[in-house]
């Protein structure tokens, strides 16, 4: 396996690409939009700087990553002869389903196709591909090049060949990839969103502020960052998106996304991408300013 398709240059597409390759692989850079993939290529550059910087990599190193990226605006052109393909775009499952509608007619039937869902069933995704015996979950964790850990989702027809391969292939990545079976939210998110949403909840219900609730939450559960402020950088949309998947799939009360977190997307205070949500990122990208309506 030497040449790697990613579908979308956003946070999670520019992180994958950056992992694939500084660990020496070809890597075709996917995205219809030219300004998104600018704005990708410039963060991978910004990484790989900062860690120039504190010297866990060379000069050497930093521009072989840049050179193993090729950017594409075209789906056809960046898939052709290429080993695997990892999806990366929103999540979104009308929109995954089309992109892999146009793999499956412009790809190999030998070709692996993954998605870095997380939470969407592979199962679903599989179903409109030739062969979803290729098929399989590759859930990346945000900042990709650090985090270690990636979710190897099966999906119902995911074969044994297949799982074992991007096990392999994770660990070649420097990363430490996890087995788990097809189940809306798999394990993350099943187990990280209703404890957000509830920390949103308890916002809501007026038991504590923001500043309180992530506070409790870092110095007596030991967490590196309070639930509000990780919802933020995550995404409220994303946050959002997958709570309704999970609601959708089990049909499960506990489950629903808080009223608050509704009206924030709505209101289109998304978090660190927008500015704005429950902390203020006007002036800086950490959450040290509370945003006024909380307040």
């Amino acid at each position: 396996m030497k040449t790697i398709a990613v579908i979308g240059a956003g946070t999670m597409g520019n992180g994958i690409a950056h992992t694939f390759a500084q660990s020496g692989f070809t890597v075709k850079l996917i995205d219809v939009s030219e300004k998104s993939l600018d704005k990708g290529m410039a963060t991978i550059a910004a990484n790989l700087d900062r860690m120039l910087s504190k010297g866990t990599i060379t000069q050497e190193d930093v521009a072989k990553t840049i050179t193993n990226i090729i950017t594409y605006t075209d789906l056809k052109d960046g898939v052709v002869g290429v080993d695997l393909v990892v999806e990366a775009a929103t999540e979104n499952v009308e929109l995954k389903l089309n992109i892999f509608k146009q793999l499956n007619e412009y790809c190999s039937h030998n070709t692996i196709l993954a998605t870095n869902t997380s939470s969407i069933s592979i199962t679903q995704i599989g179903a409109v591909v030739a062969h979803p015996e290729r098929v399989i979950g590759m859930h990346f964790m945000n900042p990709v090049p650090i985090m270690k850990l990636v979710e190897i989702i099966r999906g119902y027809n995911t074969s044994d060949e297949v799982t074992k391969i991007i096990m392999t292939l994770s660990e070649k990545l420097g990363k430490v990839p996890v087995e788990v079976n097809d189940y809306p939210g798999f394990v993350a998110n099943r187990i990280l969103m209703p404890m957000l949403n509830e920390a949103i909840e308890t916002l809501y219900n007026k038991v504590a502020g923001v500043y309180e609730i992530d506070t409790v939450m870092k110095l007596g559960m030991g967490h590196p960052m309070g639930p509000l402020q990780l919802a933020d950088f995550i995404g409220l949309d994303v946050c959002l998106a997958i709570l309704n998947v999970m609601y959708d799939g089990f049909k499960n009360p506990k489950y629903a996304p808080c009223p608050l977190l509704v009206n924030m997307v709505r209101a289109g205070k998304l978090g660190v991408k927008s500015g704005e949500g429950f902390y203020d990122y006007s002036e800086s990208k950490k959450a040290e300013k509370i945003s006024k309506q909380f307040l």
